[in-house]
């Protein structure tokens, strides 16, 4: 999820803050919200001067089209009434795109917050630094930065007899949309003291049991869930047959570039990388005719 142009990203609270806050609260990876009196299918990130339920370790987190935007977590898990604990997932096309993007910011800074109260070398309580963008140890001096896990994704497209073809796989974990499976890139982590080109090769030959050649760079985004960095590529077929890796890989196969399954969201990079090679094959057939 890419944060929108009109969010400023901020690491500390300023002082003072303007009122006609967004509260961002999450409580274990749930957003809360309120529904929408004019239209029930909807949802809203609650605003107001004051979080709508007591929270603890409420935080600027930045500004959306120049309103303050907090995050914190709730002290309890009762809501009151109106009020909805919501998987961050579950709230693709519920809540506007900006608002989801930002949410993502929040629950990153939320789960950096948790998991770096205590020093990792000394077990030490740590505090605040480098102007709120890290913890700091004050007993033996380690600095930690908000952790982002690498990770790869490509989509891998041929000449087929119908024209271009992409290589689309279901994982073990996919969701059905609507009752469909959904059919994505592949993807994976990148190891220890590897580069992301040879990540790629890696787990396409792992996954499926093809060779790839003549790797290009998409683009990339922050993924929370919980605090992935992917990086995005396209590459071409260069031999194998497919050969599902059966703990990662519930399918794959090859589809024509004009006939493709249920995708991922519109909001992922997974989606963009695919709807940019099915352009792309669409110039190419048009510029050989």
């Amino acid at each position: 999820m890419r944060l929108p142009s009109s969010f400023t990203p901020l690491w500390s609270t300023p002082d003072p803050c303007p009122p006609g806050r967004l509260w961002f609260v999450f409580e274990g990876g749930r957003l809360l919200t309120s529904a929408r009196t004019s239209s029930p299918d909807s949802l809203a990130v609650p605003a107001g001067d004051e979080p709508p339920v007591p929270v603890d370790g409420a935080q600027c987190i930045g500004f959306l089209d120049g309103v303050p935007c907090w995050t914190a977590r709730p002290r309890t898990g009762t809501m009151p009434p109106g009020f909805a604990l919501e998987p961050l997932r579950a709230l693709f096309d519920r809540l506007p795109d900006e608002q989801v993007a930002v949410a993502g910011r929040a629950v990153q800074v939320l789960e950096f917050e948790r998991t770096h109260r205590h020093c990792g070398a000394c077990a030490a309580l740590t505090e605040l630094g480098d102007e709120g963008r890290a913890r700091r140890c004050p007993a033996c001096g380690e600095i930690y930065y908000p952790r982002l896990a690498p990770a790869m994704m490509v989509l891998v497209t041929r000449r087929g007899p119908e024209g271009t073809e992409l290589l689309l796989a279901r994982g073990a974990r996919f969701a059905a949309r609507a009752g469909a499976p959904i059919y994505s890139a592949l993807a994976g982590f990148v190891e220890p003291s590897e580069s992301l080109e040879e990540c790629v090769r890696r787990e396409v030959h792992e996954e499926v049991g093809l060779r790839v050649g003549g790797l290009r760079y998409f683009g990339s985004e922050c993924w929370p869930f919980p605090h992935s960095l992917m990086v995005a590529f396209l590459a071409d077929y260069a031999g194998g047959e497919i050969r599902c890796q059966e703990s990662e890989i519930v399918d794959a196969r090859w589809f024509p570039a004009d006939r493709l399954p249920a995708l991922p969201h519109r909001l992922s990079v997974a989606r963009r990388l695919i709807d940019h090679a099915v352009a792309e094959a669409g110039a190419s057939l048009a510029g050989g005719r």
